[in-house]
């Protein structure tokens, strides 16, 4: 499970139990599954300053090698129900991905000082190629990803990523973002109604209009920011004289818009983490995450105060300290035992799980 994001998604094979009908999680008893994050900031400091170190003296070639210790740590100390997550990627598979990333942008950058036709050719090969790359490298970080022994699966179709990954954003960025909501839920859509735990499927249900909802309140929140820095700023401009009024009033202006910018970052984070994972389930069992807005946004201001006053070394305290209230706000609704849901799972998947994930060797740090 990734503490950074928010995403698991899954599709049943035919003739696997798990293709028939789900039972309503809101039919019967549920149990409440608290997540818990056992890391600490101090451990993290460890393995980040030694991450940044060698990366450096590779020329960033150790970053694959960096990325999979990153993940070790959060993965492996994510618990649920007393059993904690783990991650297989291979560095190689990273690496790999990255060399791919930076092979199309460095032709791309020749293309475009070669000739503007030539540019345009290839963009339009890279729009026709990243969606795949991005499909497979869901099904990487899904396959190498396991709870109990059991690992996910991702089974989107190439096909469906075109709309989510170039034809959605399009239309948001030609609408000047008035289709950006739609354009993300539909995204969350595809990822988790295409995973899978064993063979067992996530079910996503959030409509448009719940990342509307979310979008058009964070939006609010910033005009409001905004408008009281601006209407502070009139008024001192007003009540002070010279320079230094003009030079105070530009001031607080400018602060205002970048607070509103860095406080709608967490707030929407919160909101649509709320969303995702409330409307979010797995077979039988639904989820619940209750994150708290100010909570979040006073944790990333104050993380980046931190971060600032210390250099940049407060860095690894600051993401076990946001992942850790992250995870620990989310809560697992059990129709019944883990461990017998886990166990038919395994019986089901048998071999094919492993083998799996050799076909899916790329990562691109979607």
């Amino acid at each position: 499970m990734n503490a950074g994001s928010s995403d698991f998604t899954l599709s049943a094979t035919p003739d696997s139990p798990a293709s028939a009908p789900a039972p309503d999680p809101r039919d019967g008893e549920l149990r409440p599954l608290g997540l818990s994050f056992t890391g600490t900031g101090s451990e993290y400091f460890r393995i980040w300053i030694v991450n940044v170190l060698l990366s450096i003296v590779t020329f960033g070639i150790y970053s694959a090698w960096a990325k999979v210790r990153t993940l070790h740590y959060f993965y492996r100390n994510t618990r649920l129900d007393g059993a904690s997550f783990d991650y297989h990627g291979k560095p190689s598979a990273i690496l790999k991905g990255r060399a791919i990333v930076v092979a199309l942008a460095f032709a791309f950058q020749i293309a475009t000082n070669v000739s503007p036709f030539l540019s345009l050719a290839m963009l339009v090969a890279l729009l026709a190629v990243f969606p795949l790359l991005l499909v497979r490298s869901l099904r990487f970080r899904m396959a190498n990803s396991s709870y109990r022994g059991l690992r996910f699966a991702f089974a989107g179709r190439d096909a469906e990523a075109y709309k989510v990954f170039v034809l959605w954003p399009l239309a948001a960025v030609f609408t000047i973002g008035l289709l950006g909501p739609l354009a993300h839920q539909r995204f969350k859509r595809y990822q988790h109604n295409h995973t899978r735990f064993g063979t067992a499927p996530f079910a996503f249900s959030a409509g448009a209009g719940d990342f509307y909802g979310v979008y058009l309140r964070a939006f609010g929140m910033m005009v409001a920011v905004v408008a009281i820095a601006g209407a502070g700023s009139f008024v001192l401009g007003a009540t002070a004289s010279g320079k230094l009024g003009t030079a105070l009033s530009f001031g607080i202006g400018i602060a205002g818009f970048y607070l509103a910018l860095l406080a709608v970052s967490p707030y929407l984070m919160a909101r649509l983490q709320n969303i995702v994972w409330s409307q979010t389930t797995l077979a039988p069992h639904a989820f619940r995450s209750e994150i708290k807005a100010g909570r979040m946004v006073f944790i990333f201001l104050t993380n980046l105060i931190a971060i600032v006053l210390t250099l940049g070394l407060y860095l690894p305290f600051a993401r076990v300290r946001a992942a850790r209230y992250r995870l620990e706000c989310v809560t697992m609704l059990a129709a019944g035992p883990l461990d017998s849901f886990v166990a038919g799972e395994a019986e089901q998947v048998g071999a094919l799980g492993d083998a799996a994930v050799d076909w899916y060797d790329i990562d691109i740090a979607l």
